[in-house]
Parts: C-alpha cells; sequence; structure tokens
C-alpha cells in the first residue's frame, strides 16, 4: 500500500498535474527503488530515517548519471565504478547493504541516453518529490509495532547478569534454575541471529563498534556466572560477586539512559577493580585446588564485567569515554569514524572476502549490459540492467534456478502485456485506471509468490506506465521480454565466471584460516602463562591482529552463507551440515581468553611469575593438544586446500588432563587450564555436527 500510494500518487501529480513526463518518470522510479527494488530492514521509522540520510546520495546519483550518459564509454565506466562502490558498500551492514539496488537504478535509469543536462531539475524534482513522499508514507501510514534496540536487550542481560552474581554472594553460592534460564535467554537474545537487522550494532562506527562489544562481554559475562562452581565460593569471599552485582546494575542503567548529563563509569566500576586487585594478589599457596579454582572463574568474571561496563560507557559516550580507555581489545575507541571505516573497508578490500567477490561480480555485469545495450543501441535497456540486478545471485546454482523462473513469469506477463496493449489502444485513460491497481497487486503478490511472479506482473506494470508517457503497442512487450533475456543471460555468465560457489567454499576457507589462527593463539598463550613475564594492557592488541581479521572474514562469509539455498542430499533431505557458529565462537573464545590470560594483574606493566614446572609442563602438552585439533579440524573444514583430512575422534584423550591438580599450581594455571576446556568443548561441537 505504502508504495502504491507513493508511486502512483507521485507518477500522476507530475504527469497530470504538472504536464512532466520526466518529473513522473523519476517520482515514480525512485520511490519504487528504495521501496520496491531494496530491502531495507527495520520499521517504517527506521526506513524513513534512511531514505532522509540517502537523499543527498540519490541526488549526487542522478546527477553523475545525467552527465556520463554523453557516451557510452563515459556511461559504462561510470557504471563500473558506481556499480562496484554501491555493492561494496554493504561492508558498513545491513541498512546500506538493503539500499544497495534501488540506489544502483537511480544512477541506470539517468545514464541511458537521450542526453539531456537541461532535464536536470526536472529530473532531480521528480527524485526529490517521490522520496519526500516515500519518507512520509513510511513514516505514517500503517505503523508497526517498534522493536527492542539492542541497547535495551544488552541492559536486559546486565540486569539477569547482577541477579546471578547476587546468588553467588550468598548460599547456596550457586544462580537458581530459574536465573540460570534467564541468563541463557538473555544471552540467546543478544545472537545477532536473533536481532532483527536494522537493531543490529553491525556497522563501521564507534557506538555500534562499542555495543557490539558489549553484547559480546555480556554473553560472556552470562556464561561464566552459569559456570562458577558454587561448593568454595563460601570460603573465597563474596567481594568480587558483590562488586559484579553493583556494576552490572550501573552498566544497565547507563544503557537506558538517553538524556541528560552522562559521567563516566562511576564508583562500582573502580570497587570492583579493587576486588579484583586484592583476590588477584591473595596468597595462592594457602588456598586448596578448589579455592583456587573458584578464584580462577572469579577473575574471569570480574574481567567480563569490567569489559562490559566499559564497552557500554563507549556506545554511551563515545570517543568521549575513549580518551579514559586503554588500548588493546577497546583499540577503537579512541578512533574518529573515517579511520574507523576505513579500517572496516581495508578488512573487506581483497578477493577473500565475499563482500568484495559480491561487489565485482554485480560491478562487472551491470557493466557488460551497459556496454551492450549502448552498443547495440537496446530499446528500454535499463530493463535489462534492471533484471541483472534484479535476478543474479551469488551462487551460479541459485542463479539459474531464478533466471528459469523469472524468464518463465516475463514470458507470461509479456504475453499479458501483449493483449493489454492490443485492446486498449492509445486510451491512456485506461491504463491510467488499470496502473495503481495493478501496482497494488503488484508489490502485494511478488514478494509472497516469488521471482516468476514478480517479474511477470512487473513487466505489465512497466508496460502501463510507458504506455502513459509514449504511444505504445504490442511490440513493447517483445521489447522487454528482450530486455530481460539479456539482462539474465549476462548475470548467468558472470555469476558462472566469478566465483559461481557463492559463500559455500569460502566460508570453509576462511573458518579453516580462522581456526589456524587460533592454534598459533593458543600454543603462544599457554607458554606465555607457563613463562611467565612482563603483562602490558597493549600487547595483546598487536599480537591479536590476524585473528581479529580471520574473524571478520569468517563471519561476513558465514552470514552470507545462511542466505544462500539450502543444499539437499540425493535422498531430498538438507545435508546436515558443518555447525559453522561453533567453529565462529571458537575463534571467539579464543580471541577473549587469550586477551583475559595475558591482560596485566594491575594497570600498567606487571611482571607474572611462572609456573611449577609440572604445572608448566601439563599445561603446555593441553595447549599443544587443543593446538593440534584445532589444525586438525581446521583440514576437514577447508574442502578446497591441499592439507590431508586426519580421522577426529568425537572425544580427545586430552579431555582427562584438564581435571589435574599439579602441586603449586596457581590461578593462571587453573583459568588458562579452563579456557583450552572451553576451546576442546568447542570443538568437539564441531566434529560432532560434522559427522551427524
Amino acid at each position: 500500500m505504502r508504495v502504491t500510494l507513493v508511486a502512483a500518487g507521485g507518477f500522476y501529480l507530475f504527469l497530470y498535474g504538472f504536464g512532466s513526463a520526466t518529473g513522473a518518470t523519476y517520482a515514480l522510479f525512485s520511490s519504487v527503488a528504495l521501496a520496491g527494488l531494496s530491502r531495507i530492514p527495520g520499521t517504517g521509522p527506521q526506513r524513513a530515517a534512511l531514505v532522509l540520510r540517502l537523499l543527498p546520495v540519490c541526488w549526487l546519483l542522478v546527477v553523475i548519471g545525467t552527465y556520463l550518459s554523453v557516451r557510452t564509454w563515459s556511461a559504462v565506466a561510470g557504471m563500473l565504478v558506481v556499480g562496484f562502490a554501491l555493492a561494496f558498500a554493504a561492508v558498513g551492514g545491513p541498512r546500506p547493504a538493503g539500499a544497495g539496488p534501488g540506489l544502483q537504478l537511480l544512477y541506470i535509469l539517468p545514464s541511458f541516453p537521450p542526453y539531456d543536462p537541461g532535464s536536470l531539475g526536472e529530473r532531480l524534482t521528480g527524485t526529490t518529490v517521490g522520496l519526500a513522499l516515500l519518507v512520509l508514507a513510511e513514516r505514517y501510514l500503517f505503523p508497526e509495532p517498534p522493536t527492542t534496540p539492542y541497547r535495551e536487550l544488552a541492559a536486559r542481560a546486565a540486569q539477569t547478569a547482577a541477579r546471578c552474581a547476587r546468588e553467588l554472594a550468598g548460599p547456596p553460592y550457586a544462580p537458581s534454575p530459574d536465573t540460570l534460564r534467564e541468563a541463557r535467554e538473555a544471552a540467546t537474545n543478544l545472537r545477532f541471529l536473533k536481532v532483527p537487522e536494522a537493531d543490529r550494532p553491525a556497522g563501521p562506527g564507534l557506538r555500534d563498534r562499542a555495543l557490539a562489544h558489549t553484547g559480546l562481554a555480556a554473553r560472556t559475562l552470562l556464561n561464566r556466572l552459569s559456570q562458577v562452581p558454587g561448593a568454595a565460593s563460601g570460603g573465597a569471599g563474596p567481594d568480587v560477586p558483590r562488586g559484579v552485582e553493583r556494576l552490572s546494575e550501573r552498566t544497565a542503567e547507563r544503557l537506558r539512559q538517553l538524556t541528560g548529563p552522562l559521567p563516566g563509569p562511576g564508583e562500582e566500576y573502580e570497587d570492583l577493580v579493587a576486588a579484583r586487585a586484592r583476590l588477584a594478589g591473595a596468597d595462592p599457596e594457602q588456598a586448596a585446588p578448589a579455592v583456587l579454582r573458584w578464584q580462577a572463574a572469579a577473575l574471569e568474571v570480574a574481567d567480563a564485567a569490567l569489559a562490559m561496563a566499559t564497552a557500554a560507557d563507549v556506545a554511551v559516550r563515545g570517543r568521549a569515554a575513549g580518551t579514559g580507555v586503554a588500548p588493546g581489545r577497546f583499540w577503537y575507541a579512541r578512533m574518529r569514524a573515517p579511520r574507523l571505516w576505513w579500517h572496516r573497508i581495508q578488512g573487506h578490500a581483497g578477493q577473500r572476502s565475499v563482500l568484495f567477490q559480491n561487489a565485482v561480480r554485480i560491478g562487472l555485469a551491470l557493466t557488460a549490459v551497459r556496454l551492450v545495450a549502448g552498443l547495440d543501441t537496446l530499446p528500454h535497456g535499463f530493463w535489462a540492467m534492471l533484471a541483472t540486478l534484479s535476478l543474479t545471485r551469488t551462487t551460479v546454482g541459485a542463479t539459474w534456478s531464478t533466471i528459469r523462473v523469472a524468464l518463465a513469469g516475463t514470458f507470461v506477463g509479456a504475453l499479458v502485456t501483449a493483449g493489454l496493449l492490443t485492446l486498449g489502444g492509445s486510451d491512456t485513460v485506461v491504463y491510467a485506471v488499470v496502473l495503481p491497481v495493478w501496482m497494488l497487486v503488484s508489490f502485494t503478490v511478488g514478494p509472497v509468490r516469488g521471482v516468476g511472479w514478480a517479474q511477470g506482473l512487473f513487466t505489465v506494470l512497466v508496460a502501463l506506465v510507458f504506455a502513459q508517457l509514449a504511444p505504445a503497442d504490442w511490440r513493447l512487450a517483445g521489447l522487454r521480454m528482450l530486455d530481460v533475456l539479456i539482462g539474465s543471460a549476462i548475470g548467468a555468465v558472470f555469476g558462472l565466471l566469478a566465483w559461481p560457489r557463492g559463500a559455500h567454499d569460502e566460508l570453509g576457507r576462511a573458518t579453516a584460516g580462522l581456526l589456524r589462527r587460533a592454534a598459533e593463539i593458543v600454543v603462544a598463550t599457554s607458554a606465555s602463562v607457563a613463562a611467565g613475564g612482563v603483562r602490558d594492557e597493549a600487547v595483546g592488541a598487536v599480537g591479536h591482529r590476524s585473528l581479529r581479521h580471520a574473524l571478520i572474514l569468517a563471519e561476513s562469509a558465514y552470514a552470507q552463507f545462511q542466505s544462500e539455498p539450502t543444499r539437499f542430499g540425493d535422498d531430498g533431505r538438507p545435508r546436515p551440515g558443518t555447525d559453522w557458529q561453533a567453529a565462529l565462537m571458537t575463534g571467539h573464545h579464543t580471541l577473549w581468553g587469550a586477551d583475559r590470560l595475558l591482560a596485566p594483574p594491575a594497570p600498567g606493566r606487571v611482571v607474572v611469575p611462572p609456573l611449577g614446572r609440572e604445572a608448566a609442563a601439563l599445561m603446555t602438552r593441553l595447549g599443544d593438544r587443543v593446538a593440534g585439533r584445532l589444525l586438525l579440524v581446521s583440514a576437514r573444514l577447508d574442502l578446497v586446500g591441499d592439507t590431508p583430512a586426519a580421522p577426529l575422534p568425537p572425544r580427545d584423550p586430552a579431555s582427562d588432563g584438564f581435571t589435574a591438580e599439579p602441586p603449586g599450581a596457581s590461578r593462571g594455571y587453573y583459568a588458562t587450564v579452563s579456557w583450552l576446556h572451553s576451546l576442546m568443548t568447542d570443538l568437539e561441537r564441531i566434529t560432532a555436527a560434522d559427522t551427524r
């Protein structure tokens, strides 16, 4: 209803109110581009806000397309640059990715002849009015229920963490079953898969990064709180659990604070830092192994709570909070937006990024169509480009399947169009009456029934539009069919030539690379903890940069893999695939655990003593064993690599070593063993899913 009212209203206003065919065309297609062709996530107000911010970009695209249409070569060169840039803008998150196809159309439309800079004013006016009407419709027509912001989800998770910590601080020194269930639900609700796309803090900006960091820290905190051994906690002191409780409550309040003064983390943060320091400075030789295990778990809980509070402070206050944050885990806190954008772009600027692959594929395909349309003077050539834009998929199989259905739908639509234009003749009143009804049907049925219905209905729709702009007969239906055939064929060719398997192979390669980087980190961290030495807050960020980059590539490949068609076996059932998410969580656990274990127990540079001989030898063996399993799993996941895959038992024999209690072992030993055990559990989950 929104698209129909806006597109038809703007079209009729300019065509019959002002007598401007150019303004009518741009008013209609600008609204259809950003409301029909684009898939902008979010509620109506969220979409309206994004369209309003994109208005200057739309003006720029119309201006560039108008002036570059003077020659075919200039229009083709512009299509190559604009096509790649708009597709690659998906690195900015779901919103620019969803708006990309519509913005492509706003360059494509004016880039075709006639070259008429004199009509630029009408084109910009039509575009502005069409988008203004769209903003008003999205904002006020048919309001949708609001979604829960990610800040609120993080605040709820912090409240649940406070409740868990409160129950840990007193008898029976363990969270109740109801509280544990709430903790699991709160942690699950923070997963991006459970959050609407528009509410995900997936952008490269400071506050988005910090809010995503807050969610990850909250999930880690809830997981650690649910695993703290309760038997020894009564004799180990309640300072840390109570400090975590107060800081978590304070964090929840800050995340919900939208107005008023925004002071720093507060005394709750300093109190937990002091409690953590007292616990870290306690004499380990006077404590039993069970107490040391609890103390190691309590230190992990404190670190996660402090990380959550710091990230939330940056998310709320921005760079004002970053000036007091130490580098390392919060490397982004002091950076300005251009540097953060450059960091995101740089991370995806390579052929191993699926976002880069998609941008190259669609950019080259649109450029080829524009070249063919210009050299052959293809009538209504932008229809061919629209077909390429809307039918090209990330895998060659999905592209061919989509094209077959789309061509069938276009053929049926062309037959209906030919009959309609023959019966209607030159009577534009008929087309003016039918257009809004057909438009409503097209934008209602098309998204529900699939691409075949959408292409067939849209074929009739564009015929009803162009029959009012200029005299048309049944041959217009043939031109539409020809354009769609050419555009889809070129899209299929580039789908075959440019990374035809989509994200499947890239996901295996990227995840295998992630696990290899993780194996390096595991060996280095285990050796560092065993040997002791100087700890510095800034060292972790430099040493783990390659693992962070591997996580970026693997997560983007996984996100695209989720949108690709499910692979079926010979029996018609979905193939039991790898638990890719467990592999990604292994990378996160490796990064966070290594950062935590190598962090100094107090601010600044601190000298940490080495472990005893027996504890150091046992930890080194466990670290090597976990690293070896990481490499074995990576060989199994990398289907395009040449590393031979060895058989993997469901449970690693080294798992029995995690319960050992060597004499003189410190809290650092038990914290590291707990981390290695969690990684081994993650790996067993991956292999269990892979062998089902």
